[in-house]
C-alpha cells in the first residue's frame, strides 16, 4: 500500500445544540504492520503503523492518542466531544514514516 492509497475519512454531525455532546467517527486506510510477521520468504515485513492520532476543536486539544502495533488495519476510532460553539474539527494521523494525514470537518451551534 502507497501512501497514495492511505486515505482518512471523518464523520462529524453538521449541527448541533451548545455544550451537546456529539459522536465523532474517523477510519483511514492503512495496513498497519506490527513488524512481527514474516512474508512467505522468511523475510520480517517491516513496521508500518499509525502512531499517534488527534483530534482538536478550534484549535484546541479534544483528543491525543498514542497507538501501539496491536491496533488492527483500517484503524476506526470513535468518541465523544462537547462542542461550546461553532467551529472545526482538525483530525491528524501520524505514520511511522514521518508521513501525516489531514483531515477536517466543520460543525454548526445554535
Amino acid at each position: 500500500m502507497s501512501s497514495s492509497d492511505i486515505r482518512p475519512r471523518v464523520r462529524v454531525p453538521r449541527s448541533a445544540s451548545v455544550n451537546e455532546v456529539v459522536l465523532l467517527r474517523t477510519l483511514i486506510t492503512h495496513p498497519m504492520e506490527t513488524g512481527n510477521r514474516v512474508d512467505p520468504d522468511g523475510t520480517v515485513v517491516p513496521r508500518h503503523i499509525i502512531n499517534r492520532f488527534t483530534c482538536r476543536f478550534n484549535g484546541e486539544m479534544v483528543l491525543d492518542m498514542e497507538i501501539e502495533p496491536s491496533l488492527s488495519a483500517n484503524p476506526f476510532i470513535e468518541f465523544e466531544a462537547s462542542v461550546p460553539e461553532s467551529g472545526e474539527f482538525a483530525f491528524t494521523w501520524i505514520d511511522d514514516d514521518g508521513s501525516v494525514y489531514e483531515e477536517s470537518a466543520s460543525i454548526s451551534v445554535s
